[in-house]
Order: structure tokens, then sequence, then C-alpha cells
């Protein structure tokens, strides 16, 4: 693979935790070093960072929040920004493509001032609704049109900057990944006689996550195909979904919030994986253990992760289509094992945290040169 000649840093508004052997993996491909620098996020937003970088670089910033960041008009301004950009001098600054962070328009200004480049990375430019529409989409696409360059973390996302009036020329895709390209062969599974199947979620117990819906849907299914399942993970809503499951759903186990070994254990026992709400990352984890994926659509990356051959998608907070999904999964144990191994070689050729920061250096030479 290419290497980048030059310093690279990397603005962020927070880094969560799931993000450091993605920059450490890019680190090792940017010969004047890779930095990073973000903030903290809101208390209540339940984002777990973690910095123990073996490569990259960090610098802490201070973030002043006005509003949630779920809200639509949320703004965020990260006090150092600038200090640090002096301190460290990129070549090149890649840059969370969000207009709503206030100083990044000084961070691109003082690069273009000084002949380097920035490259935006974002999800996309969803519709705008609501109060001042007009405005903001104005705002946006100007904010747009000042880089050099665009990286998407899906094809949906890339079409949006499109829309956005952004050159196709200037717009890369690096489908976001969070795991590397696994070794050796898929994981076999052999179901004994009489065994339930098992269905997993992994993830962080909170409402957006409908886990309340994966219970009732489990408990809807036919008698013969109804799993055991289990639930990992910690939150504000576990308390609620024990008590649920206790009483419409009794097959289903609550191990608390696992790492390393122990969940490497789940994985490998399990039969299917699934998220029922919003987010979703721990999908790609599950698929290298060879596991098929039922997953709510929602940002736009999950169509580039899950196909027909690898998993199913339904709508978000469906619970009759989740029913009907469930359904069709846990009828058909030789289908799992096809669609598992599918899921595990999507992440081993296409979605992996090798190939996403292999776009990267391709952007950060395209731009530089």
């Amino acid at each position: 693979m290419k290497t980048f000649p030059g310093k690279v840093g990397v603005q962020q508004r927070v880094l969560p935790f799931y993000r450091n052997e993605f920059f450490d993996e890019l680190a090792g491909y940017c010969e004047g070093g890779l930095s990073i620098f973000a903030g903290e996020p809101q208390p209540d937003e339940g984002i777990n960072v973690w910095r123990n970088l073996e490569k990259a670089q960090f610098t802490r910033g201070r973030n002043y929040h006005l509003l949630n960041p779920n809200s639509k008009f949320y703004l965020c301004w990260q006090g150092g920004l600038i200090k640090w950009l002096k301190n460290w001098q990129p070549d090149v600054l890649i840059i969370e493509a969000n207009p709503r962070y206030m100083n990044t328009k000084s961070a691109i200004n003082w690069m273009h001032q000084h002949d380097r480049k920035v490259v935006g990375w974002g999800l996309g430019a969803p519709e705008i609704t609501g109060y001042f529409s007009n405005v903001r989409r104005r705002l946006r696409e100007k904010f747009l049109r000042n880089l050099d360059a665009i990286i998407a973390y899906s094809s949906k996302g890339a079409q949006e900057y499109r829309k956005s009036c952004v050159p196709a020329d200037r717009i890369y895709i690096a489908t976001n990944a969070v795991s590397h390209a696994p070794s050796g062969d898929c994981p076999q599974r052999v179901r004994a006689p009489n065994k339930l199947l098992s269905v997993l979620f992994i993830g962080r117990i909170q409402p957006r996550k409908r886990i309340d819906n994966l219970i009732r849907a489990c408990s809807k299914l036919p008698d013969e195909i109804k799993p055991s399942l289990v639930i990992i993970g910690d939150g504000p809503e576990r308390e609620k979904c024990i008590n649920l499951a206790k009483e419409i759903y009794p097959e289903t186990v609550f191990p608390g919030a696992l790492m390393g070994e122990e969940l490497q254990r789940y994985f490998l026992e399990a039969d299917l994986f699934v998220l029922p709400g919003t987010g979703g990352l721990a999908a790609q984890q599950a698929m290298t253990f060879g596991l098929p994926v039922i997953m709510a659509e929602g940002d736009g990356t999950q169509s580039d992760l899950i196909g027909e051959n690898n998993g199913w998608l339904v709508a978000p907070g469906n619970l009759e289509e989740l029913i009907d999904t469930l359904t069709i999964a846990l009828s058909d144990d030789a289908r799992l094992r096809s669609m598992g191994k599918n899921a595990f070689m999507t992440i081993k050729e296409k979605i992996n945290i090798e190939c996403m920061s292999e776009v990267f250096i391709e952007t950060l030479l395209s731009v530089m040169h």
C-alpha cells in the first residue's frame, strides 16, 4: 500500500473508542505522522472515549456546546484548535464535514492561507427541513465548497454530497469500518440436536436501540423457531428491558457489558446478530465471526454493509417487519450458515479498516497533487 509523505492532522468533535484502531492504522501510512484534535462529549451522550493510541498522537481540545447534538440548531466551539494547527503544522487537515462546528471555518482558512489542503469526512448531506432551511442549506453548501476533497462514509452519502454541489471528482467513498480484515477461515458452527438457535444483540441498552422491540418480536415467533436471546451491554434501559423479558420472553439473558474472550464466546455461540434500532457498528464485529445480521436502516452506511446474501435490512421501529424477518431467518439453518460465510467475506474483502485506510491515503495523495 502507498504512503503519504507529509504530516496529517485530524479534527474530530470527540474521539470515540472504536476509532482508535483505524487512526493507528492510518498513522502507519503517514510518513510525517498523524495527530488528532478532539474534545469531550456532553455527559448524557453515552460516548465512550479512549485515547490509548499507539501510533497516532492526540491533543485534547475544549468543547463548548450550545444545545444537544441531536438538535437541528446544535453548535460547538472547539477551544485550542488553531493553536494545535500552528504547533502541528499539517500538510493536510482532515475535518468532520459539519458546518455546525463554529471555528472549523477558521481552521480551513488557516490551512488555505498557508497553501495547505483540507479534506472533509462525513456521513453525507441529507435534506434540510424546518426553520430557516434555505439559509442552513446555503451555509452548508458554501462550507462544502471550501473543501479540497470530501470522503463519504457510504455510497448514499456520496450521492448526497453530489446533490449539494460538490464536484464528483472531489468525492471519495471510504465505507465506514471498525474491524480489521479477519485472518483465517470463517468460524464453523454446528448446532446440537434440540438446541435452540441463539440470537445476539450487543450495544448500549438505550431507547434508540429498540431492544424492547427485539424482545417482543421473539415472543411472537412460532414456537418451533423461538430462539434463546442474549442481550449484552449496559445502559439506562437495562432494568426496563430485563423486566419486560421476565414478563413476555424469559428465554432472554442479560450477561452485562463484556469484552475480550468473554465477548468472543458469545459471538461464537450465536447463530444470528440483530440490531433493531439506530447505530450498529457492532454488526461489523459480528460479521467477522461469521454471523448474518438483521439490521435497521439508518444513515445509509447499512446498505453498503448488508445485502441479500449476508443479512436483512428492516425499517427502524417496525415491529411487524422485524417479526417477519426473524421468522424467515430462523426457519432455515443452512441458509443462516451460508449467509454467515458471506458476511465474513464481506468484512475480509471489502469493509475493513485496511480498505478504509487505503481510500484515505488515496485521497491525501490526490489533493496534494
